[in-house]
C-alpha cells in the first residue's frame, strides 16, 4: 500500500529562513507523490519501504518496517551540503500483513516510476527491500539491460527462497536473471557458511572479505568496483546496516562484532556514487526496537547525507 509523505517527521533547528547556504534537510526537502516528481533537474527522491515480513520469516524481531521513518528524523536536522539539487520525500509503500511479496511488486512499480526523472534512495525495511528495489530497476532498464548490484553486507543472501525473506533476494535475482551480477563487499566469514560461499561462486558472486577493509585494503576495492560497474550498463548499490561493527551499528537484526568501520563505510560511499554507472541506493536493516538510543538509525542518516552530497 502507498502512502504519500507526511511533513512532521521532518524538523529540527533554523539557522537562517532565507540563505540557503544555511538550510538543514528539513528546509529544503520537498513533497510530492511518485507521480507529481519534476522531469527535470535528476533531484534525490526518498521512498520509504515499511516491510520487516522477510525479517519475521527469519525469526528475527519485527522493528525495521520503522526505520525509514526514524532515519529521516536524524536526517532533517542535519546541513543540507547539496547546493541547488532538489531532494524529495515521495512517502512510502507498506507491506499489509504477511504479503511481502505484493508490497515488493509495488515498491518495483514505484521504483520504475521515480527512475524516469529522478534518482530513487530506498530506505528499508529489511534486506528483502533489494529485490523490490531490482524489480523497479529491471523495469526501468528494460529486459537486455545488464543491470549490476552494489551490496554492502555481512552476509551474501543468497540463502533458499521458499519462502522468499530478508536473506533470499541475491540468489533469487541471479537464478531468474541471466543479465545480473553482484557484488559483494564487506563479507564475514563467521556470518556465512561453507555452503553459501559454495553458493556465491556457483553464482558468479564477486566479493570482498571484510578483513581486507580491515588491513587497508580499500584502494584494491574500489579497482573492483571500477571493473564491475564497467562491465554492466546501470547499476544500484544496497546497504545493509549490518555490514558495520556492532559498536557503531547495534540496531540490527545481526550485529556484527567484526563489521566495519564507519569510515570505511564512508570512503567506499564516496567512491561507488561518484560512478555515472550508479542509477540508485537502498538502505536496510535497522531496527530502531533494537537500537540504543538511536545511534544506527543516526549513522545511517549520517551515511545517507554524505551519500547524497557524493553523487554523481
Amino acid at each position: 500500500m502507498y502512502k504519500l509523505p507526511k511533513s512532521h517527521f521532518w524538523h529540527g533547528r533554523i539557522d537562517s529562513k532565507t540563505d540557503r547556504n544555511s538550510f538543514y534537510f528539513h528546509q529544503a526537502i520537498e513533497f510530492l507523490g511518485t507521480d507529481e516528481v519534476p522531469v527535470e533537474g535528476s533531484p534525490f527522491a526518498i521512498l520509504g519501504f515499511e516491510c520487516d515480513e522477510g525479517v519475521r520469516r527469519l525469526g528475527g524481531k519485527p522493528g525495521a518496517a520503522e526505520a525509514s521513518n526514524e532515519i529521516r528524523r536524524h536526517l532533517a536536522d542535519l546541513p543540507y551540503h547539496l547546493g541547488d539539487r532538489k531532494t524529495i520525500d515521495t512517502g512510502a509503500v507498506m507491506c499489509k500483513g504477511d504479503a511481502m511479496e505484493k508490497a515488493q511488486r509495488e515498491l518495483g512499480e514505484h521504483v520504475e516510476r521515480l527512475l524516469q526523472s529522478t534518482i530513487p534512495i530506498i530506505l528499508g525495511g529489511g534486506h528483502e527491500t533489494a529485490y523490490g528495489h531490482y524489480l523497479g530497476v529491471r523495469r526501468f532498464a528494460g529486459p537486455e539491460a545488464k543491470i549490476g548490484i552494489i551490496t554492502i553486507d555481512a552476509h551474501f543472501d543468497l540463502r533458499d527462497a521458499e519462502p522468499p525473506n530478508a536473506s533470499s533476494m541475491f540468489r533469487q535475482i541471479l537464478e531468474a536473471d541471466a543479465n545480473s551480477g553482484v557484488l559483494a563487499l564487506g563479507i564475514q566469514p563467521l556470518a556465512n557458511t561453507r555452503t553459501l560461499f559454495n553458493k556465491a561462486e556457483e553464482l558468479g558472486v564477486r566479493f570482498v572479505l571484510a578483513e581486507e577493509f580491515a588491513m587497508g585494503n580499500i584502494q584494491q576495492a574500489q579497482s573492483v568496483i571500477d571493473a564491475f560497474c564497467g562491465e554492466h550498463d546501470a547499476v544500484f548499490l544496497s546497504l545493509s546496516m549490518n555490514a558495520l561493527s556492532s559498536l557503531y551499528a547495534p540496531g540490527v537484526m545481526a550485529p556484527s562484532p567484526f563489521g566495519l568501520e564507519p569510515a570505511i563505510v564512508r570512503q567506499l560511499l564516496w567512491h561507488i556514487v561518484a560512478n555515472e554507472k550508479i542509477i540508485s541506493f537502498d538502505l536496510c536493516e535497522v531496527n530502531p526496537e533494537l537500537d540504543e538510543h538511536g545511534k544506527t538509525a543516526k549513522l545511517a542518516a549520517y551515511l545517507l547525507a554524505e551519500m547524497l552530497a557524493a553523487f554523481h
